[in-house]
């Protein structure tokens, strides 16, 4: 074989290697939102799919032990216990009756474990009685 021809198949090989490696990737890191009556009416392919589910985070159900969280989020009149083992810490943002999305699987207990948490407090950005506009965050200062 010519030089050309080898050089040519092993920059083949190593761009299709390179595609094989980064479609598998995206299909492992894609996740679908759902809300937590879609989630029950998956059935079984909930138990098989990374999710990410929304939904307000239950008033006192907030409970840590060691590295674990779990808490519960409600959306509407549905509830969902979550466990969180995640290695990033909880936002700030996450508290009682905070907005809350969680990325993980539904386990076939019928818990959902997290392994990310976004969490946003509405009142936190809204402007103050009086205040035109949003408020100025200074918290980078503290940073």
């Amino acid at each position: 074989m010519k030089t050309y021809a080898k050089f040519g198949l092993l920059v083949v090989g190593i761009i299709g290697t390179l595609a094989w490696l980064a479609a598998g990737g995206v299909s492992e890191s894609k996740s679908y939102y759902k809300e937590i009556k879609e989630l029950n009416a998956m059935g079984e392919r909930a138990h098989r799919e990374r999710l990410k589910v929304g939904g307000d985070v239950e008033k006192g159900s907030i409970q840590r032990s060691g590295a674990e969280v779990s808490f519960t989020l409600v959306q509407q009149d549905l509830k969902m216990k979550v466990v969180y083992t995640g290695s990033d810490p909880l936002p700030d943002t996450f508290r009682d009756g905070s907005q809350a999305l969680v990325d993980g699987k539904l386990g076939q207990d019928g818990v959902f474990h997290a392994n990310k948490i976004q969490a946003k407090c509405a009142s936190k950005y809204e402007a103050k009685p009086g205040q035109v506009g949003a408020p100025v965050n200074n918290s980078r200062a503290s940073m």
